[in-house]
C-alpha cells in the first residue's frame, strides 16, 4: 500500500509490535533513528530504516546503544523528530543518556522491548522487569514519562503518543512494550494524515538577542530554537543557569532539578491514562499492564462467571504513576484487596503499596521472566484473595 506524503501507510493491516511502533514513529514525523540490533526491538528499526529513506530521513547503526542515545539528542537539537529501540542489556547502557536527555530537556523516545534478565537473559522472551530501572535508572532527581503498550494497535497509537508527550514537556519519554507485544501480529489500523493529531515542537519568539534556552514559560517547559537562524546558547549536563551556562550555584540547581521534576508532576493529572473494567463493585481489582494485562483480562472474567466481583484496572501511561486513582480506589467501600500481576518479581507492586498504604491488602502475581502468566494461574489468585477477606470477615 502506498504512503501519503507524510509517510502514513493508512488502512488495515496486519502487522506485529516492532512493525506496528516502526509505523507509529514514521507517522509522528520521526525521520531519524540510531540503534544497535538488539533482540527482540530490532524489527523496529528494520522496518524503520527500509521505509524512511523514501521520505528523507535515515537510520543509522551505530557502534553500541551508548552511541546510540546520544546520537538521537544530537538530531533533535539539529531540528529532526528521534527515537531509538533497544532491550535489556543496552537499556542498562542507555541510562547516562536518558539523564541526559532530561537534564537538557531533549525531547525523544525511546522504545523499550522487554525480555528476561538480568545481563544477556532470555534475548528471545518476555519480562516487564525493566519497570522501574525506566523511571529511577539514571541518577539524580529527575522526571520523565512511560507508556506500556499492550497490543500492536497500541504500539502504533502510543508511539505517536510518547512523541507528542516528548514534544508537549519537553522530555524523554519511554516506550515499555514487551517481548510478547513486539512480535505477536494483530490488525492494526491506520488512519488518515489528516486524522492524526500531533503536537508541534515549541519555538520561541524571541530574537536571538534575548531568548534563553532554558528559561521556562509559564507551565515550566522553555521554548526550543530552529538550528542555523543565529542563536547560540550551551546545551550541557552539568548544571546550568537559564542561559545555558554551567554553574555551581546552589540555588541554580535546586530551582532548575525542582522545575525539571514539577513539569511533569504540576501536570499528572492530565498524564493520566488507564483502562477500567469492572470496577463499579469490584471486591477484588486486578492491576496489570502490557500483555499480562490481556491475560488478566481474562481471569478477571472467568472470577465473574463465578460470581467474585473483580475488576481490572489498566494503567496504559506508567509513569507518572496513577498514585490518585489509586488512592481514590483504595477508599472506596467494599474494596478487598489489590492484585497485581506483572512478569517481574515485584516492581510496580511496590509502586502500588506505596500509594494504598494500609489501607487495603496487595498481593503480588508474578514469576521471573520467559512467559506471561495462564489465566487460570490468576484466577485462582483472585479466589484465593477474596476467599481469605471472606474469612476474615
Amino acid at each position: 500500500m502506498k504512503a501519503d506524503p507524510r509517510g502514513v501507510l493508512s488502512g488495515v493491516h496486519f502487522l506485529d509490535g516492532d512493525q506496528a511502533c516502526a509505523e507509529g514513529a514514521l507517522a509522528a514525523g520521526c525521520r531519524f533513528a540510531a540503534g544497535y540490533p538488539i533482540t527482540p526491538s530490532t524489527e523496529i528499526v528494520e522496518r524503520f530504516a527500509q521505509r524512511v529513506p523514501l521520505l528523507g530521513g535515515m537510520f543509522l547503526q551505530m557502534e553500541d546503544e551508548l552511541a546510540a542515545s546520544i546520537a538521537i539528542q544530537g538530531a533533535v537539537w539539529a531540528g529532526a523528530k528521534a527515537f531509538t529501540v533497544t532491550s535489556g542489556p543496552g537499556f542498562s547502557l542507555m541510562m547516562e543518556h536518558i539523564g541526559y536527555a532530561a537534564m537538557t530537556e531533549t525531547p525523544c523516545v525511546i522504545v523499550d522491548v522487554q525480555r528476561g534478565g538480568p545481563s544477556t537473559g532470555l534475548p528471545t522472551l518476555p519480562a516487564q522487569a525493566d519497570m522501574q530501572q525506566a523511571r529511577w535508572g539514571s541518577h539524580g532527581d529527575y522526571e520523565l514519562i512511560a507508556l506500556a503498550p499492550n497490543s500492536p494497535q497500541e504500539c502504533f497509537d502510543l508511539t505517536i503518543e510518547a512523541f507528542n508527550l516528548a514534544e508537549r514537556y519537553r522530555t524523554p519519554v519511554l516506550l515499555m512494550m514487551d517481548e510478547i507485544v513486539g512480535h505477536m501480529t494483530e490488525r492494526v489500523e491506520i488512519p488518515p494524515a489528516e486524522q492524526i493529531e500531533l503536537v508541534p515542537r515549541r519555538y520561541t519568539t524571541k530574537p536571538p538577542a534575548e531568548y534563553q534556552p532554558f528559561a521556562p514559560e509559564a507551565d515550566l517547559v522553555p521554548a526550543m530554537v530552529r538550528a542555523g537562524q543565529g542563536y547560540r546558547f550551551h546545551i550541557t549536563g552539568l548544571t546550568h543557569d537559564e542561559r545555558g551556562y554551567p554553574t555551581t550555584s546552589v540555588a541554580a540547581h535546586d530551582r532548575l532539578v525542582r522545575r525539571l521534576v514539577a513539569k511533569i508532576r504540576n501536570h499528572a493529572a492530565q498524564l493520566t491514562r488507564v483502562e477500567e473494567h469492572f470496577l463499579e463493585d469490584a471486591e477484588v481489582i486486578v492491576l496489570a499492564y502490557g500483555i499480562t494485562s490481556r491475560v488478566a483480562l481474562r481471569a478477571v472474567q472467568m472470577a465473574r462467571a463465578r460470581g467474585i466481583a473483580a475488576g481490572l484496572l489498566r494503567p496504559i501511561l506508567i509513569w507518572p504513576f496513577l498514585e490518585a486513582r489509586l488512592r481514590q480506589l483504595a477508599r472506596r467501600p467494599g474494596l478487598s484487596g489489590i492484585l497485581v500481576a506483572e512478569i517481574n518479581l515485584g516492581q510496580i507492586v511496590r509502586e502500588v503499596e506505596r500509594c494504598v498504604g494500609a489501607q487495603v491488602p496487595v498481593q503480588l502475581a508474578g514469576h521471573a521472566g520467559g512467559s506471561v502468566h495462564h489465566p487460570q494461574e490468576l484466577f485462582e489468585a483472585i479466589v484465593q484473595m477474596a476467599h481469605a477477606v471472606e474469612i476474615e470477615r
